[in-house]
């Protein structure tokens, strides 16, 4: 009863908090985002990768025709399929300016690019006119033909992949080392904070360079190395944290009654230690993005064509100063409101962890 209380309490103080209510929600909708990408997004390709190049950096709001022609070997997807990986294409996507029928044929003027078309004739037995559809890309499209939305929608998955794989190898190796380091205090704390102060020493993109070296670059590599650079600021906090616990009068209890060093690390001390690494964990969490997101715009991160928030950026910032902004910009809005969010419940959950705040 009295730990119900207390959730209620925590509650209460965290969405008390509007920054914090604002963080959650739009972490759940990114969230929401990332596992329904390929249902939500217009473009429900493999990495959203269809590409037609005709229609290269278009400007937001670009609406065109197409005429679906479908192709001679169809391929059947799964749910679970397309929920992970996306759809294959039965259709080829031809950007078609205007279209008429006449006898048997359907006449359209193929759209080559603006003010250009190339006039073509199919049999109407093949393609009927209830295959030609009309696309709005409401962000554009970049060079290659691909739309923008699309891209960023499944571009929130990797980001909060590799947020996530990064905090939960952070967590673990920070937690580990901290709490050995704290408890046993002696050579084995001098050890352990020598081995972080060495790590700690090495710039953060470096030490990321070497590992992606290491592991070379790809989807999975990224996640990793990222992981294993952060660790540091969570070794340093268990372990001050852990230094002041294991003091108290409850752990000298449980050395009285013979428990392991085990039993009292991890049921007595981690328990009650909790409240700052979760704030650490949004912390670590919003910075893995902005590392991940570095890393794929300098090309040692996500490579492509699958969609990185980072590489998006990376292909398209010449255009920031050109016709077409947005391809640069969506990406770049994108990081910022996503690390704003983790930011956000990471202050909300400082304020509602601390037991003196007011309810």
């Amino acid at each position: 009863m009295q730990k119900i209380k207390n959730n209620s309490a925590f509650s209460k103080r965290l969405f008390k908090k509007k920054g914090a209510t604002i963080g959650l929600i739009l972490i759940v909708i990114n969230l929401l985002l990332a596992v329904f990408a390929y249902f939500l997004a217009p473009d429900n390709s493999s990495n959203a990768n269809r590409i037609i190049p005709q229609i290269g950096s278009k400007q937001p709001g670009f609406s065109i025709e197409f005429l679906r022609i479908p192709k001679e070997q169809q391929v059947h997807t799964s749910f679970f399929t397309q929920l992970f990986n996306g759809t294959i294409d039965n259709v080829q996507f031809v950007p078609v300016a205007s279209y008429a029928i006449k006898s048997d044929s359907l006449v359209y003027e193929q759209f080559v690019d603006d003010g250009i078309t190339e006039r073509k004739t199919i049999k109407n037995s093949i393609i009927i006119s209830q295959n030609i559809t009309k696309q709005t890309y409401f962000l554009g499209t970049d060079k290659f033909g691909r739309d923008i939305l699309s891209r960023l929608i499944v571009g929130t998955r990797v980001s909060l992949g590799v947020g996530l794989i990064a905090v939960l190898i952070s967590l673990s190796i920070g937690i580990f080392l901290g709490a050995i380091a704290g408890y046993f205090k002696g050579w084995v704390d001098d050890t352990v904070m020598w081995f972080t102060n060495v790590i700690w020493s090495i710039p953060t993109l470096l030490l990321v360079f070497a590992i992606t070296l290491v592991l070379g670059k790809g989807f999975w590599q990224v996640f990793i190395a990222v992981g294993l650079t952060m660790w540091v600021n969570v070794a340093r906090l268990v372990r001050g944290q852990v230094l002041a616990v294991r003091e108290l009068e409850y752990i000298e209890a449980t050395r009285a009654l013979g428990y392991s060093h085990t039993r009292t690390i991890v049921k007595h001390i981690l328990p009650n230690i909790l409240g700052p690494v979760m704030v650490i964990a949004a912390s670590n969490f919003a910075s893995a993005i902005v590392i991940e997101a570095g890393l794929s715009f300098l090309g040692v991160g996500v490579q492509p064509p699958q969609p990185s928030w980072g590489l998006m950026i990376k292909e398209n910032y010449n255009f920031i100063i050109t016709h077409n902004p947005m391809l640069a910009l969506a990406p770049g809005i994108a990081i910022m409101q996503l690390v704003l969010a983790f930011n956000l419940l990471g202050n909300g959950l400082r304020d509602a962890l601390n037991v003196k705040a007011k309810l």
